[in-house]
């Protein structure tokens, strides 16, 4: 799977793989950026169907976190941290769990075991695949943001700019996603983020991630919904640089 991609950093710092959620592009994770760049080397991607990576027809989460250890084999990268955010999220526990020995340090935003119920996605890819993402964006507004949040217009371009048939596909992927009883498996000491006023992803599905993974910690942001990391960067990149500082698993 061809996953467009880019760095930011310096070249021989440790490398942090960022993840972006269902509808946003490597753009996301702009707000961490000026704090991770001083100490990491970040490496963003972007999803099928999302700004510079092919659409792809079919796929699943596992053939996402397959799509990451390509990029990482190609790069010669032996052993990263992940950070990502929902279906981000989603890949990075995928990849810890298929190729523990390649992430030293997890972090999950807003993101889930499982996602919803299947039904609930295939409807959603089949609005997207008949009328595109438009249809979304007033709603996905609400999820992804509290109402305090002042700058939604460029994430909801974001949404907008997708290809429908890779947006769907997501879903469609989405649909499928449930590693609840596979937790125990993650060995990476992971930070599980949750935004206190996200309907998407509630506390209470990172409460079952942060009671799953062995070595867990879970902080709960105020003033936060779905994209936490755009919405409250002040607590989660503190969070995050404290994460990575001090749990780098090295063995």
């Amino acid at each position: 799977m061809i996953l467009h991609h880019r760095f930011d950093g310096p070249p021989d710092a440790p490398v942090v793989v960022l993840g972006p959620s269902l509808g946003t592009t490597l753009g996301l994770w702009e707000p961490q950026l000026p704090v991770l760049t001083r100490t990491w080397r970040v490496l963003r991607y972007d999803l099928p169907g999302h700004d510079g990576s092919p659409a792809a027809s079919e796929f699943t989460v596992g053939d996402l976190a397959d799509g990451v250890l390509e990029l990482l084999d190609r790069h010669g990268l032996d052993t990263v941290a992940y950070g990502g955010v929902s279906l981000g999220g989603a890949v990075g526990t995928t990849l810890a769990l298929r190729a523990p020995d390649r992430v030293a340090s997890l972090v999950l935003c807003c993101t889930s075991a499982r996602f919803g119920t299947p039904e609930s996605w295939r409807e959603r890819a089949a609005l997207v695949r008949e009328e595109g993402t438009g249809p979304l964006v007033d709603a996905t507004r609400s999820r992804w943001f509290t109402p305090a949040f002042t700058d939604a217009g460029r994430y909801l371009d974001m949404l907008r700019g997708v290809a429908p048939g890779g947006y769907a596909a997501c879903c469609d992927a989405l649909a499928v996603f449930d590693v609840r009883d596979r937790l125990a498996g993650v060995r990476a000491p992971a930070l599980v983020i949750a935004g206190a006023e996200d309907p998407a992803t509630p506390p209470a599905d990172a409460e079952i991630l942060a009671g799953g993974i062995p070595d867990a910690e879970l902080l709960v942001v105020p003033g936060a919904a779905h994209l936490a990391t755009a919405e409250r960067p002040d607590v989660v990149n503190d969070a995050i640089t404290r994460h990575l500082t001090t749990r780098w698993r090295t063995a």
